[in-house]
């Protein structure tokens, strides 16, 4: 893997002044050699490119993968687009995170399972007071779930529903039977965005990652609560009419996002922006 922004790796280096690569001062370039090189990153490496900002106001970050021609999904499904790298990132980011929060049209097309504690993100998250897994928040105004799938009989960690106030009562009463714990983040029906971004945190889930799908990125970018795109650039075609990565409603001006880093393997770029 290659870090293109900023700029850290040897390309840099032998620009400056016309120096040769082994005389080329790091200083005199403006930038520093970074710990891993090249070849293929360690969680741990991967891990510090992500981390998360300090502080205790919750933070919102996206994960997505694209096409070339704007693709966010093939046939339905986001994996044709991804790769083996786009996997690992996956996996750190959801390492990272407090809670993991997803569509449940996403969940009912992507197969959604608990998240899994993972020995190499034990000491990180034990160190940070997190618990051994990231807590998976279901967002859904119908509560139209299979309550028997074992992302809700098996987590580590019990599922989070985030519904609004006027969710069916039933479906309320199986999500709870089934373990799920529901919460409240919206009045009538629909789930406000702002809502349960700040209902996450008041749980102590300030570091948040969503993962989809297009509508509900779409509402937390509309809503203004979107702080980080994570965005997998995929050197792919797919044409048809699939879905962008964001769908939904749009908003009155553009929001402007400015990019933090740029990661490049295989022909995937691995693009991180940040809300200005």
């Amino acid at each position: 893997m290659r870090r293109l922004f900023p700029v850290t790796d040897m390309t840099a280096l032998d620009a400056v002044e016309g120096a040769a690569p082994e005389t080329a001062s790091p200083a005199a370039a403006g930038v520093a050699r970074p710990a891993p090189g090249a070849g293929e990153w360690s969680l741990d490496a991967l891990a510090d490119a992500y981390a998360y900002p300090e502080g205790d106001a919750p933070w919102l970050r996206a994960n997505m993968v694209s096409s070339l021609d704007g693709a966010g999904q093939h046939e339905g499904r986001s994996q044709p687009l991804s790769s083996e790298t786009d996997m690992r990132v996956f996996g750190v980011l959801r390492g990272l995170a407090d809670v993991v929060v997803v569509g449940a049209e996403t969940v009912r097309l992507e197969g959604y399972r608990p998240a899994r504690a993972r020995e190499a993100f034990a000491a990180r998250r034990a160190a940070a007071g997190q618990g051994p897994a990231p807590v998976i928040a279901v967002v859904s105004a119908s509560l139209d779930l299979d309550f028997s799938l074992p992302l809700f009989t098996e987590p580590l960690v019990p599922t989070l529903v985030l519904t609004g106030s006027g969710a069916p009562v039933e479906r309320i009463r199986e999500a709870r039977e089934a373990g799920a714990v529901v919460l409240f983040a919206g009045d009538g029906a629909r789930v406000a965005p702002a809502r349960a971004v700040a209902v996450l945190a008041e749980r102590g889930l300030r570091r948040q990652l969503t993962e989809g799908g297009p509508r509900l990125l779409g509402q937390f970018v509309a809503a203004g609560v979107l702080d980080e795109l994570c965005l997998t650039i995929s050197p792919t075609m797919t044409a048809g009419d699939a879905q962008r990565i964001a769908g939904g409603p749009s908003v009155a001006v553009p929001t402007r996002f400015q990019v933090a880093s740029v990661l490049e393997q295989d022909g995937f770029l691995f693009t991180r922006y940040r809300r200005i």
